[in-house]
């Protein structure tokens, strides 16, 4: 099967990248349907697996050791979530091509080898995004806007593709081998 993985910053049209190839080369395409599937096999609400998998388990981790109220079993839920997940991502690429946008998919499906986009775009264009698709609240100043978008913005692992976005369209891509 082909795996196609998209990572980006958020703000930088990854989502429709990844849709628009998956039309293209009529493969599945998965993004937000991964944490449905999560929720429905969980029986959890979808905002608290998108939730759980946005903070990631380091929130839960005690930064000292000794004395704490810290719940060593409250970050189970967490790593269930994230066994269901890989679970998912493992079942979903074992049945078609497909493109999978984010969910560290990249990196759960590494020994598939999957091709890896990353896809980013300048803080004006994440900004107007943004607004456009009222991912933001327009009302939020310039400065406030790019720290929530940087607050969002992935670290960067082993990338064979990045494409640059410039007001919905692909300005220019670079295939790195």
């Amino acid at each position: 099967m082909n795996i196609l993985t998209i990572s980006r910053e958020f703000g930088s049209g990854g989502r429709e990248v990844g849709k628009r190839l998956a039309d293209v080369l009529g493969y599945a395409y998965y993004d937000r349907e991964i944490e449905i599937r999560i929720a429905e096999r969980m029986d959890m609400d979808v905002g608290y697996v998108a939730h759980a998998m946005d903070r990631g388990l380091l929130m839960n981790i005690p930064l000292h050791f000794g004395r704490t109220l810290a719940d060593p079993y409250g970050m189970k839920p967490q790593v269930d979530i994230l066994v269901e997940k890989q679970k998912i991502l493992k079942g979903i690429v074992s049945v078609s091509n497909c493109i999978i946008v984010g969910r560290a998919a990249d990196v759960i499906l590494a020994e598939y080898r999957p091709f890896m986009i990353f896809v980013y775009a300048d803080m004006e264009h994440k900004i107007k995004r943004c607004q456009q698709y009222a991912e933001m609240d327009e009302n939020l100043s310039p400065r406030e806007m790019e720290k929530a978008i940087k607050k969002w913005i992935p670290g960067v692992r082993n990338i064979i593709g990045c494409i640059s976005m410039h007001i919905g369209e692909i300005k220019n891509s670079t295939i790195f081998a």
